[in-house]
């Protein structure tokens, strides 16, 4: 095993793929984890086709967003080719899946974070062509990662020059055989998870991907894939021919409207699927909001008009908050403009503006007591201090579902507030019975398991 790679000491085996093996390193200069992915020789042998790689591969360096894994670096050493990737310490869904530890809202959950991270991606023109379960994983804290982004293309067959003049059906053929043969992880995706359009050999969209991550989702929510096949050939005809069993007969008590965003992302024609990702994760906000609140509602008649108004709210700038402060000084311009007011008038808008920046400014505080007294129902949990913008809640070995309903909370404050710095959440579930006892001691307890 390599020892180092310029100023990364390879520390252990993560696992491998098809582009390679991954290692966990150390950054000596930044002092930091890292992961490796040192790719198999042959995979970048061609100079066309390393150079297209390393077009895409920075590419997706530039992507930041919470839900994506940070590329580092593209490097080379004695012609061995890495990539240098943000270390995920957690689980992948895969593994949370066969564990049994994704519950409906853990599941929704991950697909609201994954969504966004693809539409962040696919604005930016990258399409990532190998979506599965093991490509996302859920860290401690309950944050959701995409793995590889933007990289699966390096493993698309080279066919730009020597196909040029190739039948298209021959060409076709040559794709899906390739495909066939080199089986999970390797040319442009994992065959259980394919889009209809990969199983064919044609040319993918940002659909394509909507189309792995409905399986993902299926999987997520059934604990299992909607397409099987006794061989890899069988599979994927049941992707490009047939329709998958309604999650609603593999799993029970699945809302409505979870059930209509699966059976839409999975449609054959790329056209009769969600047309961006945007609108995916605005769907399933939908859906987290029901089975929060316990309710079932109906698709609102103004989707349009609030699927505008919710990209308004992301695209100016300083988000809603822009929205709303340019909303406030266009009212009071046209006041000042239409009318002629003095200044004793002023005194009672001034003091409603008072009360109103009052209670904006409480809002963080009460939704910070409505966190508590529901983080404080979860049997798993211990204590919840919160002291200047730190909640901390101290926790038994819980399951995945625990760390993911706590940062989604805390997630929903930080969208919510207006006024103040974001809340930072630290969970603990390996405090010793000292470090508990002193952490009780701290300003700010706000709950206290009785023990």
């Amino acid at each position: 095993m390599v020892q180092n790679l310029k100023h990364y000491t390879i520390e252990s085996t993560l696992g491998t793929g098809g582009m390679g093996i991954v290692y966990l390193a150390r950054d000596t200069k930044l002092q930091r984890l890292v992961a490796i992915k040192l790719l198999k020789p042959e995979l970048v042998s061609d100079p066309n086709r390393k150079s297209r790689f390393l077009r895409e591969a920075r590419a997706a360096a530039a992507l930041t967003h919470p839900a994506i894994a940070q590329v580092y670096d593209i490097d080379e050493v004695d012609g061995t080719t890495f990539i240098v990737m943000e270390y995920i310490d957690g689980r992948t869904i895969g593994r949370l899946i066969r564990d049994g530890e994704l519950d409906l809202i853990g599941a929704v959950e991950i697909a609201c974070q994954v969504a966004e991270g693809l539409a962040k991606a696919h604005d930016s023109g990258i399409i990532h062509r190998d979506i599965k379960s093991d490509n996302i994983m859920v860290t401690k804290d309950g944050h959701a990662k995409l793995l590889d982004f933007g990289l699966a293309k390096l493993l698309e067959a080279d066919t730009d020059m020597d196909t040029a003049a190739a039948d298209p059906a021959d060409l076709t053929r040559t794709r899906t055989q390739d495909r066939t043969q080199t089986m999970p992880g390797a040319v442009m995706g994992t065959i259980t998870y394919m889009s209809p359009e990969q199983a064919r050999g044609q040319e993918l969209s940002p659909a394509s991907d909507i189309f792995s991550f409905g399986i993902v989702l299926y999987e997520m929510v059934a604990g299992e894939r909607p397409f099987k096949g006794d061989t890899p050939l069988d599979t994927m005809h049941s992707i490009a021919f047939e329709e998958p069993k309604p999650v609603t007969l593999v799993k029970k008590n699945i809302p409505p409207q979870l059930h209509r965003i699966i059976t839409r992302c999975l449609r054959k024609r790329r056209e009769d699927r969600y047309p961006n990702a945007h609108a995916l994760a605005d769907d399933l906000k939908g859906v987290k909001q029901e089975l929060e609140s316990g309710t079932r509602t109906r698709l609102p008649a103004g989707t349009r008009l609030l699927g505008w108004i919710e990209w308004l709210k992301t695209s100016f700038p300083y988000g809603p908050k822009g929205v709303a402060i340019l909303v406030a000084a266009l009212i009071v311009s046209a006041v000042f403009l239409l009318t002629k007011l003095q200044w004793g008038n002023m005194i009672g808008p001034a003091v409603a503006f008072f009360f109103i920046y009052r209670a904006l400014r409480n809002k963080r505080q009460r939704m910070l007591k409505a966190f508590v007294k529901k983080v404080s129902a979860l049997p798993e949990v211990r204590a919840i201090v919160i002291k200047d913008d730190t909640v901390t809640v101290a926790l038994d070995k819980a399951p995945a579902k625990t760390y993911i309903r706590i940062t989604s909370l805390i997630d929903e404050i930080n969208e919510k507030r207006f006024i103040g710095k974001q809340v930072m959440p630290v969970i603990r579930d390996d405090l010793s019975e000292a470090e508990f006892r002193n952490l009780l001691k701290t300003a700010g307890v706000t709950y206290a398991r009785d023990e």
